[in-house]
C-alpha cells in the first residue's frame, strides 16, 4: 500500500509503505476479531527484538489464568520475514496471533 498526501510547497508529501514486504502489495480489509478467545488457540510470536519475550511471558500468564490455550513461536530476527514453515504452523495451529514488537 503506497499512498501520497497532497503536498504544498511548505509541506512535503507523506508516503506510506506496505510493511508486509510483498512484491505486489494490495489493499486487504481488516479481519474481524473473534467475539471471544474462549475455545481458541492464541499464537504468541516473538520477532527477535530485545525484551519481546518478557512481554509475551506476561501475555501468556494472563491468558493461562483465563484458561486460554497458547502456542509460542519465534522468528530469529526482526530483520527477516517469517519462514513459510513458521507461517504454516501458525495458520494450522492457531486462531489468533499476538506479535511482540517491544524493545
Amino acid at each position: 500500500m503506497t499512498a501520497s498526501a497532497a503536498a504544498s510547497p511548505a509541506t512535503p508529501a507523506a508516503v506510506l509503505h506496505d510493511p508486509t514486504s510483498e512484491l505486489a502489495p494490495e489493499m486487504r480489509p481488516r479481519r474481524t476479531p473473534p467475539p471471544s478467545l474462549e475455545g481458541r488457540v492464541v499464537a504468541l510470536q516473538g520477532i527477535g527484538k530485545l525484551r519481546s519475550d518478557e512481554f509475551l511471558d506476561h501475555v501468556k500468564a494472563r491468558l493461562d489464568a483465563l484458561g486460554i490455550e497458547t502456542i509460542r513461536t519465534d522468528k530469529p530476527t526482526n530483520a527477516r520475514r517469517a519462514s513459510v514453515e513458521l507461517l504454516q504452523r501458525i495458520a494450522t495451529e492457531a486462531d489468533v496471533v499476538v506479535q511482540a514488537l517491544a524493545d
